[in-house]
């Protein structure tokens, strides 16, 4: 009887995860409100720009730079979005309105599943950081053109091979 009720307790203990799902989804909703919101800034400078006839220095690279900074929110939204469905699949149940739709986006069966769809939107995540951050670099000399085209060529082999192994 004393096990009986110590594994239901246990089993029970496995809502706590909730809090990590409900706060999940709180975090990626407030990311994609402030990405958006920092896109609908974009697009007042742009149309101010534009309408008044300015032309402010760095102004392409401005924009660019801020699109992309909403770009990696975006990216992070997702990656809590993963995470909570992900957690809440593992732990509490399937989503029945998910199977339903016949997507499978968001499937998640296994805790490596999880890690693995979680690690692919992180490393994207640093890859448009790192375009952002190329976007205000400056190359004085060509052994810096020739980093910045290694550096390019490290990334490019990197999600080659994070292709590959989805794929088995």
């Amino acid at each position: 009887m004393l096990e009986k009720f110590f594994e239901t307790t246990m089993w029970q203990a496995r809502l706590f995860v909730l809090l990590a799902v409900i706060f999940g989804l709180f975090g990626s909703i407030i990311l994609f409100i402030v990405a958006s919101m920092d896109i609908y800034e974009v697009i007042k400078y742009a149309a101010d720009v534009y309408i008044n006839g300015l032309h402010p220095e760095n102004f392409h690279e401005e924009i660019v730079s801020k699109i992309i900074g909403a770009v990696d929110l975006y990216l992070i939204a997702v990656v809590m979005l993963i995470f909570a469905f992900g957690i809440y699949e593992l732990f509490i149940s399937k989503i029945d309105a998910a199977e339903s739709s016949g997507s499978n986006i968001l499937a998640i069966h296994s805790l490596d599943q999880l890690k693995d769809k979680i690690a692919k939107v992180i490393v994207m995540v640093l890859i448009v950081s790192f375009f952002q951050k190329v976007l205000h670099t400056r190359y004085d000399g060509a052994l810096e053109m020739l980093y910045f085209a290694v550096s390019i060529t490290l990334l490019s082999l990197g999600l080659y091979f994070l292709n590959k192994v989805g794929k088995h």
